[in-house]
Protein backbone atom coordinates (compact mmCIF):
# COMPACT_ATOMS: atom_id res chain seq x y z
CA UNK A 1 0.00 0.00 0.00
CA UNK A 2 1.19 3.27 -0.89
CA UNK A 3 2.78 5.88 1.80
CA UNK A 4 0.15 8.45 2.00
CA UNK A 5 0.51 12.25 1.93
CA UNK A 6 0.04 12.68 5.54
CA UNK A 7 2.14 10.28 6.82
CA UNK A 8 5.17 11.21 4.43
CA UNK A 9 4.86 14.79 6.01
CA UNK A 10 4.90 13.25 9.40
CA UNK A 11 7.70 11.39 8.50
CA UNK A 12 9.54 13.98 6.70
CA UNK A 13 9.37 16.12 9.86
CA UNK A 14 10.55 13.20 12.36
CA UNK A 15 13.29 12.61 10.29
CA UNK A 16 14.53 16.14 9.94
CA UNK A 17 14.37 16.83 13.63
CA UNK A 18 16.01 14.12 14.29
CA UNK A 19 19.00 15.48 12.10
CA UNK A 20 18.33 18.91 13.70
CA UNK A 21 17.63 20.76 11.03
CA UNK A 22 15.93 24.04 12.03
CA UNK A 23 12.58 24.65 11.41
CA UNK A 24 11.89 20.96 10.61
CA UNK A 25 8.10 20.78 10.35
CA UNK A 26 7.95 23.30 7.71
CA UNK A 27 10.69 22.30 5.24
CA UNK A 28 9.15 18.82 5.26
CA UNK A 29 6.21 20.62 4.29
CA UNK A 30 8.22 22.22 1.71
CA UNK A 31 10.19 19.46 0.31
CA UNK A 32 7.04 17.55 -0.14
CA UNK A 33 4.94 20.10 -1.99
CA UNK A 34 7.96 20.07 -4.18
CA UNK A 35 8.58 16.56 -4.72
CA UNK A 36 4.97 16.17 -5.55
CA UNK A 37 4.00 19.09 -7.82
CA UNK A 38 0.89 19.59 -5.44
CA UNK A 39 -0.52 22.69 -3.59
CA UNK A 40 -0.29 22.98 0.35
CA UNK A 41 -4.65 23.32 0.34
CA UNK A 42 -4.79 19.85 -2.08
CA UNK A 43 -2.28 18.25 0.71
CA UNK A 44 -4.73 19.30 3.42
CA UNK A 45 -7.74 17.95 1.94
CA UNK A 46 -5.99 14.59 0.54
CA UNK A 47 -3.74 13.83 3.93
CA UNK A 48 -5.05 10.74 3.71
CA UNK A 49 -4.94 10.16 0.17
CA UNK A 50 -1.98 7.72 -1.38
CA UNK A 51 0.97 9.36 -3.02
CA UNK A 52 2.34 7.57 -5.95
CA UNK A 53 5.58 5.94 -5.22
CA UNK A 54 8.03 8.14 -7.75
CA UNK A 55 6.85 10.73 -5.99
CA UNK A 56 7.40 9.08 -2.29
CA UNK A 57 10.95 8.22 -2.91
CA UNK A 58 11.62 11.42 -4.75
CA UNK A 59 10.59 13.06 -1.21
CA UNK A 60 13.17 10.93 0.35
CA UNK A 61 16.10 11.92 -1.90
CA UNK A 62 15.04 15.56 -0.78
CA UNK A 63 15.06 14.30 2.99
CA UNK A 64 18.67 13.00 2.87
CA UNK A 65 19.87 16.33 1.18
CA UNK A 66 18.17 18.64 3.66
CA UNK A 67 19.79 16.23 6.47
CA UNK A 68 23.12 17.45 5.07
CA UNK A 69 21.66 20.88 5.45
CA UNK A 70 21.40 21.77 2.01
CA UNK A 71 19.92 24.82 2.02
CA UNK A 72 16.10 24.15 1.57
CA UNK A 73 16.42 26.76 -1.45
CA UNK A 74 18.71 24.34 -3.69
CA UNK A 75 16.87 21.19 -3.46
CA UNK A 76 13.56 22.88 -4.57
CA UNK A 77 15.74 25.30 -7.24
CA UNK A 78 13.68 28.69 -5.97
CA UNK A 79 13.29 31.32 -3.99
CA UNK A 80 10.77 34.35 -3.83
CA UNK A 81 11.80 37.84 -3.58
CA UNK A 82 10.31 40.85 -3.63
CA UNK A 83 7.23 38.83 -4.67
CA UNK A 84 8.73 37.39 -7.81
CA UNK A 85 10.23 33.93 -8.17
CA UNK A 86 13.94 33.65 -8.85
CA UNK A 87 15.90 30.55 -9.70
CA UNK A 88 18.90 29.76 -7.55
CA UNK A 89 21.22 26.91 -7.68
CA UNK A 90 25.17 26.56 -5.54
CA UNK A 91 26.70 28.86 -7.95
CA UNK A 92 24.76 31.90 -6.19
CA UNK A 93 23.84 33.00 -2.94
CA UNK A 94 20.18 32.75 -1.92
CA UNK A 95 18.41 36.24 -2.12
CA UNK A 96 17.53 36.89 1.36
CA UNK A 97 14.91 39.41 3.00
CA UNK A 98 16.79 41.54 4.14
CA UNK A 99 17.76 42.69 0.84
CA UNK A 100 15.04 43.87 0.25
CA UNK A 101 15.39 46.85 1.86
CA UNK A 102 17.87 48.06 -0.56
CA UNK A 103 15.73 47.43 -3.72
CA UNK A 104 12.62 49.21 -2.24
CA UNK A 105 14.67 53.06 -0.94
CA UNK A 106 16.35 51.80 -4.72
CA UNK A 107 12.67 51.71 -6.40
CA UNK A 108 11.75 55.20 -4.30
CA UNK A 109 14.41 56.82 -5.29
CA UNK A 110 13.92 55.79 -8.90
CA UNK A 111 10.64 56.65 -8.89
CA UNK A 112 11.59 60.24 -7.45
CA UNK A 113 13.87 61.13 -10.45
CA UNK A 114 12.68 63.84 -13.12
CA UNK A 115 13.97 61.47 -16.02
CA UNK A 116 16.17 58.59 -16.49
CA UNK A 117 16.61 55.41 -14.41
CA UNK A 118 19.85 53.66 -15.64
CA UNK A 119 20.55 51.46 -13.13
CA UNK A 120 23.92 49.31 -12.35
CA UNK A 121 23.91 46.60 -9.98
CA UNK A 122 27.53 45.42 -8.99
CA UNK A 123 28.16 41.72 -7.75
CA UNK A 124 24.71 41.08 -8.71
CA UNK A 125 24.52 36.77 -8.02
CA UNK A 126 20.89 35.45 -8.42
CA UNK A 127 19.81 39.42 -10.06
CA UNK A 128 17.59 39.71 -7.39
CA UNK A 129 18.63 43.17 -7.07
CA UNK A 130 18.56 44.06 -10.99
CA UNK A 131 15.64 41.94 -12.02
CA UNK A 132 13.59 43.20 -9.05
CA UNK A 133 14.53 46.62 -10.10
CA UNK A 134 13.42 46.21 -13.90
CA UNK A 135 10.54 44.59 -12.96
CA UNK A 136 9.21 47.32 -10.47
CA UNK A 137 10.11 50.13 -12.74
CA UNK A 138 9.41 49.41 -16.57
CA UNK A 139 11.11 52.53 -17.62
CA UNK A 140 14.21 51.61 -16.35
CA UNK A 141 17.25 50.23 -18.22
CA UNK A 142 19.47 47.73 -15.63
CA UNK A 143 23.15 46.40 -16.16
CA UNK A 144 24.21 43.81 -13.94
CA UNK A 145 28.04 42.10 -12.99
CA UNK A 146 29.50 39.28 -11.79
CA UNK A 147 32.63 37.82 -12.30
CA UNK A 148 30.59 34.51 -12.38
CA UNK A 149 29.77 33.08 -15.85
CA UNK A 150 27.43 30.76 -13.86
CA UNK A 151 25.72 33.50 -11.60
CA UNK A 152 25.28 35.64 -15.30
CA UNK A 153 23.98 32.84 -16.86
CA UNK A 154 20.97 32.36 -13.83
CA UNK A 155 20.48 36.16 -13.38
CA UNK A 156 19.44 35.72 -17.28
CA UNK A 157 17.41 33.05 -16.38
CA UNK A 158 15.77 34.99 -13.56
CA UNK A 159 15.18 38.56 -16.30
CA UNK A 160 13.40 36.21 -18.75
CA UNK A 161 11.13 34.48 -16.02
CA UNK A 162 10.29 37.85 -14.79
CA UNK A 163 9.69 39.49 -18.21
CA UNK A 164 12.66 42.24 -18.14
CA UNK A 165 15.69 40.68 -20.19
CA UNK A 166 14.65 43.00 -23.10
CA UNK A 167 16.18 45.73 -20.47
CA UNK A 168 18.53 44.47 -18.60
CA UNK A 169 22.37 44.00 -20.04
CA UNK A 170 24.64 40.90 -18.15
CA UNK A 171 28.58 42.00 -18.00
CA UNK A 172 31.20 39.60 -16.74
CA UNK A 173 33.58 41.78 -14.86
CA UNK A 174 35.66 41.83 -12.13
CA UNK A 175 34.05 44.88 -9.98
CA UNK A 176 34.87 47.78 -12.43
CA UNK A 177 37.15 46.03 -14.82
CA UNK A 178 35.13 46.11 -17.82
CA UNK A 179 33.81 49.46 -18.30
CA UNK A 180 37.79 50.75 -18.31
CA UNK A 181 37.81 48.86 -21.77
CA UNK A 182 34.60 51.16 -22.98
CA UNK A 183 35.93 54.00 -24.93
CA UNK A 184 32.95 56.39 -23.70
CA UNK A 185 32.67 54.94 -19.88
CA UNK A 186 28.69 54.27 -18.89
CA UNK A 187 26.84 56.43 -16.09
CA UNK A 188 24.35 55.47 -13.98
CA UNK A 189 21.75 57.19 -11.68
CA UNK A 190 21.45 54.38 -9.29
CA UNK A 191 25.28 52.27 -8.53
CA UNK A 192 23.54 49.04 -5.85
CA UNK A 193 25.69 46.29 -5.05
CA UNK A 194 25.26 43.72 -2.18
CA UNK A 195 29.23 42.27 -2.12
CA UNK A 196 30.56 39.84 -0.35
CA UNK A 197 31.32 41.18 2.98
CA UNK A 198 31.72 38.54 5.51
CA UNK A 199 35.29 38.71 6.96
CA UNK A 200 37.08 35.49 5.51
CA UNK A 201 38.26 33.83 9.05
CA UNK A 202 34.12 34.07 10.31
CA UNK A 203 33.00 31.84 7.54
CA UNK A 204 33.89 28.25 9.01
CA UNK A 205 31.88 29.29 11.86
CA UNK A 206 28.47 30.20 10.21
CA UNK A 207 25.91 27.59 9.95
CA UNK A 208 26.20 24.37 7.90
CA UNK A 209 24.12 25.46 5.29
CA UNK A 210 26.33 28.78 4.84
CA UNK A 211 29.40 27.83 5.09
CA UNK A 212 29.14 24.25 3.42
CA UNK A 213 26.74 24.88 0.48
CA UNK A 214 27.08 28.59 -0.74
CA UNK A 215 29.51 29.82 -2.96
CA UNK A 216 32.41 30.86 -1.14
CA UNK A 217 33.42 33.62 -3.61
CA UNK A 218 29.88 35.40 -2.78
CA UNK A 219 31.14 35.32 0.66
CA UNK A 220 34.44 36.03 1.35
CA UNK A 221 35.20 40.12 1.93
CA UNK A 222 38.85 39.51 2.85
CA UNK A 223 40.28 39.31 6.23
CA UNK A 224 37.96 42.18 7.89
CA UNK A 225 35.10 41.95 5.43
CA UNK A 226 36.00 45.21 3.61
CA UNK A 227 37.96 44.49 0.51
CA UNK A 228 35.02 44.99 -2.14
CA UNK A 229 33.61 48.24 -0.55
CA UNK A 230 37.27 49.49 -0.75
CA UNK A 231 37.26 49.50 -4.35
CA UNK A 232 33.66 50.03 -4.64
CA UNK A 233 34.35 53.67 -2.68
CA UNK A 234 37.30 54.46 -5.04
CA UNK A 235 35.34 53.77 -8.23
CA UNK A 236 32.01 53.59 -8.05
CA UNK A 237 31.94 57.23 -8.42
CA UNK A 238 33.89 57.34 -11.76
CA UNK A 239 29.91 55.96 -13.73
CA UNK A 240 27.83 58.02 -11.21
CA UNK A 241 26.04 61.35 -12.41
CA UNK A 242 26.45 64.19 -9.92
CA UNK A 243 23.91 63.36 -7.49
CA UNK A 244 23.74 60.05 -8.49
CA UNK A 245 22.59 57.51 -5.54
CA UNK A 246 25.17 54.31 -4.36
CA UNK A 247 23.12 52.18 -1.99
CA UNK A 248 25.36 49.50 -0.35
CA UNK A 249 24.47 46.38 2.00
CA UNK A 250 26.44 45.69 4.80
CA UNK A 251 26.72 43.39 7.58
CA UNK A 252 25.49 44.65 11.00
CA UNK A 253 28.62 45.42 12.43
CA UNK A 254 30.24 47.61 9.53
CA UNK A 255 28.21 50.74 8.72
CA UNK A 256 31.01 52.78 10.81
CA UNK A 257 33.58 51.22 8.96
CA UNK A 258 31.94 51.41 5.62
CA UNK A 259 30.99 55.71 6.13
CA UNK A 260 34.80 56.22 6.84
CA UNK A 261 35.83 54.70 3.82
CA UNK A 262 33.11 56.88 1.77
CA UNK A 263 34.29 59.82 3.68
CA UNK A 264 37.85 59.26 2.98
CA UNK A 265 37.33 58.87 -0.71
CA UNK A 266 35.89 62.55 -0.77
CA UNK A 267 33.64 61.77 -4.07
CA UNK A 268 30.59 60.92 -1.86
CA UNK A 269 28.26 63.12 -0.06
CA UNK A 270 26.78 62.24 4.01
CA UNK A 271 26.01 58.77 4.80
CA UNK A 272 23.07 57.01 5.60
CA UNK A 273 22.68 54.27 7.84
CA UNK A 274 19.30 52.04 6.96
CA UNK A 275 17.99 49.73 9.46
CA UNK A 276 16.70 46.04 8.56
CA UNK A 277 13.34 44.79 10.34
CA UNK A 278 15.27 43.38 13.23
CA UNK A 279 16.76 47.02 13.97
CA UNK A 280 20.19 46.40 12.58
CA UNK A 281 22.32 48.40 10.25
CA UNK A 282 21.79 46.82 6.84
CA UNK A 283 22.11 49.19 3.83
CA UNK A 284 24.61 52.48 3.78
CA UNK A 285 23.04 55.40 1.10
CA UNK A 286 25.18 58.16 -0.15
CA UNK A 287 25.41 60.05 -3.51
CA UNK A 288 28.04 61.42 -5.32
CA UNK A 289 28.71 65.30 -4.76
Amino acid sequence: MNETYGSLLKTGTRILQEAGVPDARIDAEQLLLEATGKTRSFLFIHKDGPCDPECAARYLQHLQRRCRREPLQYITGSQEFMGLPFRVSPSVLIPRQDTEILVERAIQEAKEMDSGQQILDMCCGSGAIAVSCAYYLPQAEVTACDISEDALSIAGENAEQNGVADRMTFLKSDLFTCFREWPQPPVFDLVLSNPPYIPAAIIPTLQPEVAAHEPGIALDGGEDGLDFYRILAEEAWQYMRPGALLLLEIGSDQAGAVSSLLKQDGHYGETEVIRDLAGLDRVICTRRR
